[in-house]
């Protein structure tokens, strides 16, 4: 009987090392998948005239149920275009974390919010795998940002840790080969899912020359 359990102990556990080197496996190919060099040029250009109505980025805004009091993150907040709207849709009761890879964004954001008396932003030096926010963030954007993101799965699997429930994760972006500053749908939904996230909503209304609005939730 001893020996029965101890050979139902070795191949469940060897059956456990195996799944898990599968994923792994799996989460290494779709990290080294292609992607677009992190923009580093004049932050400038995306406040261009018209974007708001391009994007439609007041019903983005509606989707992800971003509104009074709420604790918003934007991944790859470049000049701050969506953060300084986000922020005054939540007011003073809420928080806007500005998060981005690049130095001179984070001080491009920092003078801005100064600039523009924004009192509810709070600038994140993040990191490719790892955005480093605080706990109980309600929704999150990725616009124009998970082509350039080298580490997907693991960035939204260290997400997950700072939604609370319910939160709403969006990626604008447009269909390419990765890196041409696009990247399929399909491929994000599938590292969407593979990092625990179910695929929500799917939009085509944004029209600045991009092709979708995904919209996802913590599984």
């Amino acid at each position: 009987m001893l020996k029965r359990l101890s050979l139902i102990v070795v191949l469940l556990l060897q059956f456990h090392c195996i799944t898990a080197q599968s994923q792994n496996a799996a989460t290494q190919q779709s990290e080294h998948r292609k992607t677009s060099t992190p923009y580093t040029g004049d932050l400038s250009i995306f406040d261009s005239p018209g974007r708001d109505e391009r994007l439609q980025i007041n019903r983005v805004m509606d989707i992800l149920g971003i509104g009074p009091r709420k604790t918003v993150a934007d991944i790859g907040a470049g000049s701050g275009w969506f953060t300084v709207r986000a922020a005054k849709r939540v007011g003073d009761t809420g928080t806007v974390y500005a998060v981005d890879i690049n130095p001179e964004a984070i001080r491009y954001i920092s003078s801005r919010i100064r600039k523009e008396n924004v009192r509810n932003v709070k600038p994140i030096l993040g990191r490719p795998d790892n955005p480093l926010l605080p706990e109980q963030v309600d929704a999150v954007l990725l616009l124009k940002t998970y082509h350039e993101v080298a580490q997907p799965i693991t960035l939204l699997r260290n997400l997950r840790a700072s939604l609370v429930p319910g939160a709403k994760v969006g990626v604008i972006d447009r269909n390419g080969d990765g890196e041409n500053h696009g990247v399929a749908r399909d491929i994000v939904i599938r590292e969407a899912n593979e990092a625990g996230y179910q695929l929500l909503e799917q939009d085509d209304f944004v029209k600045d020359g991009m092709d979708y609005f995904l919209v996802f939730g913590a599984k």
